[in-house]
């Protein structure tokens, strides 16, 4: 604030002293009476290009260091949201808050709060310092400055504050509407959607676009008044001193500092109509990104947390109820599992019956309402950071993500100091490899965006390399065959078994092909968020009436009408 007022009140004086000096050597008195003032302008002139410069230097400085702290603050919130807590922002939207609000809220300190600071000073610096000269003519632009500084702005509030404050949402929706249909254009294309989700992006498109042109009227016309009240300032103050001079109160070479001052003193508060729509448009962003910082959190991270017990299994399931947040009912209710060093479990069960529940429970993703999970048997992972219990406990999802970046880069997400005969370890007990070695480029193989190289096996293959290139005690498959045919399924899910031979798995599906006593050593039958069935798959696959010879009847039969069609 200090520096813009210095550089706009150089401005003013300059503009003053100019004046005075122009209408004093008009006299042509000897040079050496112009010195103080000439030397004032070279001064001022200076000063004026110096002190903006350092102005804009410190403010934005401060202002960009105090961006990042709030850019870091939502990205961490985020990430502490992630994934249970998310499903409540929109992709585009939140992608708008994390770039364009945070954005926006710079313009709350840059071209709001400073200018108006900056405004006030020199508007009673310059009213005071011409009513110095001639009291009325202070009066005058005193009178000028507040109704153009403050005013006008009051009026360009009351015109556009609502069109203002809609800027960021509609913002959000466009981007929204521009995410969805470049992700989702093959799938709405194949769906003949694509037409609808074309006209709904144009119509948010105009939605912003009619916001841009009230925005632009209303702030035409606060500059049409701005540019009014100075006009009538300058003349008034012009009359003032006119007959200041006629009367012997002002002296004639003083006549053009009266009318000269308010032309620059003007430009302290030009800005303040925009400034109060950046107003408008900063609050309305602060309070989206206050939406997100002010989320629950799924997850209560310990205060204090414990440190992880030396040996981590087994991990001891008791009583476990939850439910997803915002949820009306429990996703599981009284789950009992233990996972012992080297077993293997399959959780088994109809499409929301609370398996990929249980896979985020176990990963803190998801706080148990009821219950506990417990490593060694004795350590509640509540009160365990998250990131340690996903330090000994891992997840390989059907969705893992893929980046757009080579196969060696994807890979080291794992481990990023794995040397390369780690990674090709890892891709051969995924049965990877020999297709790695086939590219001209190896491991250095760009996949693509989301993995688009990549067939559907393949992204699961690297998914799984990934996780074993980790080396999680514990590992969870949740649904790894998912979304694929069904020999691709039936040599994923066979690899997937020899890959972690040894290891302690839990595998999430509902496919039941593959699986039998030498693939996993127990079977948890879960429906609607209970256990059902539990025991060894032979004991629980011949039992007559029973729900997991059930399920393996209907696939059964739906695979025999798949060949059939």
């Amino acid at each position: 604030m200090l520096l813009g007022s210095l550089a706009l009140g150089c401005a003013v004086a300059l503009m003053g002293t100019s004046g005075w000096l122009i209408s004093r050597a008009s006299q042509m008195p000897p040079v050496l009476y112009l010195m103080v003032a000439v030397t004032s302008v070279r001064a001022f002139g200076i000063g004026r290009s110096v002190f903006r410069y350092a102005e804009r230097l410190v403010s934005h400085d401060a202002v960009l260091k105090a961006l990042g702290g709030i850019r870091t603050a939502v990205y961490r919130r985020l990430e502490q949201l992630a994934p249970a807590g998310l499903p409540q922002f929109r992709r585009g939207d939140l992608l708008s808050r994390l770039v364009a609000d945070v954005d926006a809220v710079q313009d709350f300190h840059l071209r709001w709060r400073l200018p108006a600071a900056v405004a006030a000073v020199v508007s009673l610096a310059a009213s005071a310092a011409l009513a110095a000269f001639l009291p009325l003519a202070g009066l005058v632009l005193a009178l000028g400055l507040l109704l153009a500084g403050a005013g006008v702005p009051a009026l360009e509030r009351r015109i556009s504050g609502r069109t203002e404050r809609r800027h960021a949402p509609a913002r959000g929706e466009l981007a929204t509407a521009v995410l969805d249909t470049l992700t989702g254009t093959a799938e709405l294309t194949v769906a003949g959607a694509l037409p609808a989700r074309l006209r709904a992006t144009r119509t948010a498109d105009a939605a912003l676009t009619r916001l841009a042109g009230r925005s632009a009227a209303s702030g035409a016309l606060s500059a049409g008044l701005v540019a009014l009240v100075t006009g009538l300032t300058v003349v008034a103050a012009a009359a003032v001193g006119v007959r200041g001079v006629a009367s012997g109160a002002l002296p004639g070479v003083c006549l053009a500092v009266v009318v000269l001052t308010p032309l620059a003193a003007f430009e302290a508060v030009a800005a303040m109509p925009t400034a109060v729509r950046f107003r408008e448009r900063a609050r309305a962003a602060q309070e989206r990104l206050a939406e997100v910082l002010a989320s629950p959190l799924p997850v209560t991270e310990p205060a204090a947390p414990e440190p992880l017990p030396a040996a981590q299994l087994p991990v001891v399931i008791s009583g476990l109820t939850a439910r997803w947040p915002g949820a009306a009912h429990d996703a599981l209710r009284g789950v009992d599992l233990e996972l012992r060093p080297g077993r293997r479990v399959a959780v088994v069960g109809p499409s929301g019956s609370g398996k990929t529940t249980l896979a985020h429970v176990l990963l803190r993703f998801v706080e148990p309402s009821a219950g506990s999970v417990r490593l060694a048997g004795t350590v509640d992972t509540r009160e365990l950071a998250g990131e340690d219990v996903r330090r000994v406990i891992g997840l390989c999802a059907q969705d893992a993500h893929v980046f757009d970046s080579s196969v060696r880069e994807n890979l080291r997400l794992a481990r990023p100091d794995a040397d390369e005969p780690r990674l090709r370890a890892a891709l051969a007990r995924a049965r990877l490899l020999d297709w790695v070695d086939g590219l001209p480029e190896g491991l250095d193989t760009m996949v693509g965006e989301h993995g688009a190289r990549l067939s559907g096996g393949q992204r699961q293959r690297l998914a799984l390399a990934r996780a074993l290139l980790a080396d999680f005690p514990v590992l969870i498959l949740d649904e790894p065959a998912e979304h694929l045919d069904t020999a691709t399924a039936d040599a994923l899910t066979a690899d997937l078994l020899a890959a972690t031979e040894g290891r302690t798995t839990l595998l999430i599906t509902h496919r039941l092909a593959g699986l039998d006593d030498s693939s996993v050593d127990e079977v948890l039958v879960l429906d609607d968020g209970r256990v059902v069935e539990r025991g060894r798959w032979s004991q629980l696959a011949d039992r007559p009436g029973g729900r997991l010879a059930a399920m393996i009847a209907r696939e059964r039969a739906g695979e025999a009408r798949a060949v059939a069609a």
